[in-house]
């Protein structure tokens, strides 16, 4: 991802790419991000921590590196677009005690086609809550994830039951669970491959069932949304954003 972001964003006449970050053991560490990404030199260094002045920061990284680039952001007060997935109810207090101080964007996916399938869901789930619905999510996702389910998928279930109220979450199913209550939804965790990323959302009535389906062919649709999520946080007043504020 980190590759996919400065390769977008050396691209783009509206960006400049003035730092690239990542772990203290990178093998590449100081060596030209351009080159890394495979653009030819930038003229901007591979580092270990931020020592450039940036209007924005986007950060594609581990739940540990997360928490240490909202805390320098906050400290720096520079505008930040969170897009790592799989932080602790510790990390997320954090993140959400920085966006006081700093305009701070958090999305468990960056895609545009998700997030408005999500406004889909959402849609499709004020129509049936009334009318016998289940509920399942399938997502896909390369061999290489390490969360599961995927929190994207979560932030579907989360829409969804703030709208038809179902208060248990199911991850899988096996044994003899028994007959599906109404109150649950169903989660399933796929991990094939070098898939990039696959959610279809289930919505399943007697005799009929609608379903909801986003993929991504590549990753450069998640890089492309953060970058577009950085252009609308700058000049932002301090706070916690979405990508239903860049969409809509």
């Amino acid at each position: 991802m980190g590759k996919r972001l400065v390769a977008l964003a050396a691209a783009d006449d509206e960006l400049d790419v003035v730092a690239a970050l990542d772990s203290p053991d990178h093998p590449q560490l100081g060596e030209d991000a351009g080159t890394v990404a495979g653009l030819g030199r930038l003229g901007v260094p591979l580092r270990s921590s931020l020592e450039a002045e940036a209007d924005v920061l986007v950060d594609f990284s581990l739940p540990e590196a997360a928490e240490v680039i909202v805390e320098t952001c906050r400290q720096r007060k520079i505008p930040l677009v969170v897009a790592t997935t799989g932080l602790s109810d510790d990390q997320i207090k954090k993140l959400r005690v920085a966006a006081k101080e700093i305009p701070l964007l958090w999305a468990p996916n960056m895609s545009l086609a998700v997030n408005l399938a999500m406004r889909l869901s959402k849609l499709a789930a004020e129509a049936l809550k009334d009318k016998d619905a289940d509920v399942e999510i399938i997502e896909r996702h390369h061999r290489f994830k390490e969360d599961a389910p995927s929190g994207t998928a979560l932030k579907f279930g989360r829409i969804i039951a703030d709208v038809m109220g179902q208060t248990e979450h199911r991850h899988g199913r096996e044994g003899r669970p028994g007959k599906r209550p109404h109150n649950e939804i169903g989660y399933h965790a796929v991990r094939v491959g070098d898939n990039p990323g696959e959610h279809t959302i289930v919505f399943a009535m007697p005799g009929e069932m609608i379903e909801i389906t986003v993929r991504a062919t590549n990753r450069d649709c998640y890089a492309a949304g953060a970058l577009a999520a950085a252009k609308f946080l700058v000049g932002k007043k301090p706070g916690l954003y979405g990508m239903d504020d860049v969409l809509f």
